[in-house]
């Protein structure tokens, strides 16, 4: 198994504040044991397929069940996360331990640019190439630094959706240069660099991507994601891949999916 996945259970997991639209008149209503089952039901299936490592939550941190926002692993680096809002900053020291213990180097970024990581980094899944999205969590002055420090190519793209505050929540990198996106997310300079940049895109639909389809973990040729039409489970099992639905209803209480519940490493 070569994907490394960080996942964090749901201990003190719920909507106790409000920093995106997913929030807004959720607060106290997620069903914690229902949520402990989903995420269970949802961490079964990728232990399977990938070695999954755990973090431990701390009371405050309601939001820490979603490592995607924890950092970026550039090589032996850990790159921590810059939290925009102060609901969040606390996990900052937790995940930051966490991959020091592990023997990563920590490249800090400066203290006063956002940046949510994994949430708005997405490597292509076959080059060295990042998307990475920006306005609503992430600083898109973060893309110029990362190009210059980690040498590679970043291809900024402009977020003007409050629903679709991270990229991963509208934007998921396949393989052989294919991605899964929608449109409605980002401004037309960003589609058309996107159209631009890879091999062939799959749209999804308004339905599919309020639902957080594209909130997708890729492990081999399994997608795993939340909710998926017909027509899009067709379209992305015409390109080779296997579906599985494994629904996080609970999470999205909070704004977040299966991608949002996982950050993953080679």
């Amino acid at each position: 198994m070569n994907e490394h996945i960080l996942m964090c259970p749901p201990d003190y997991f719920g909507v106790e504040y409000s920093i995106n639209p997913w929030m807004e008149n959720q607060i106290g209503k997620v069903d914690r044991k229902l949520a402990q089952r989903q995420w269970r039901q949802f961490h079964h299936p990728l232990s399977q397929h990938a070695k999954v490592e755990l973090i431990f939550p701390s009371k405050g941190t309601p939001d820490m069940v979603f490592t995607a926002n924890c950092g970026m692993v550039w090589g032996s680096n850990f790159i921590p996360s810059r939290f925009r809002h102060p609901q969040r900053q606390s996990e900052e020291p937790h995940f930051t331990k966490w991959f020091r213990d592990k023997g990563f180097d920590i490249l800090d970024l400066p203290e006063n640019i956002s940046f949510e990581g994994a949430g708005d980094i997405l490597p292509a899944y076959d080059s060295s190439l990042l998307w990475a999205g920006g306005s609503f969590r992430t600083n898109p002055e973060i893309h110029v630094l990362l190009a210059r420090e980690l040498n590679c190519r970043v291809i900024s793209l402009h977020l003007i959706n409050p629903h679709f505050y991270h990229l991963d929540t509208c934007f998921c990198p396949l393989k052989e240069g294919v991605v899964l996106y929608y449109p409605g997310a980002f401004d037309q300079l960003s589609c058309h660099l996107i159209e631009q940049n890879t091999n062939k895109t799959i749209t999804v639909s308004d339905e599919d991507a309020y639902n957080l389809a594209c909130n997708a973990v890729l492990i081999d040729n399994i997608l795993f994601m939340n909710s998926a039409s017909e027509s899009l489970q067709e379209k992305l099992k015409a390109e080779g891949y296997s579906v599985r639905i494994v629904g996080v209803s609970e999470f999205m209480k909070a704004g977040g999916a299966n991608k949002c519940l996982t950050f993953s490493w080679h």
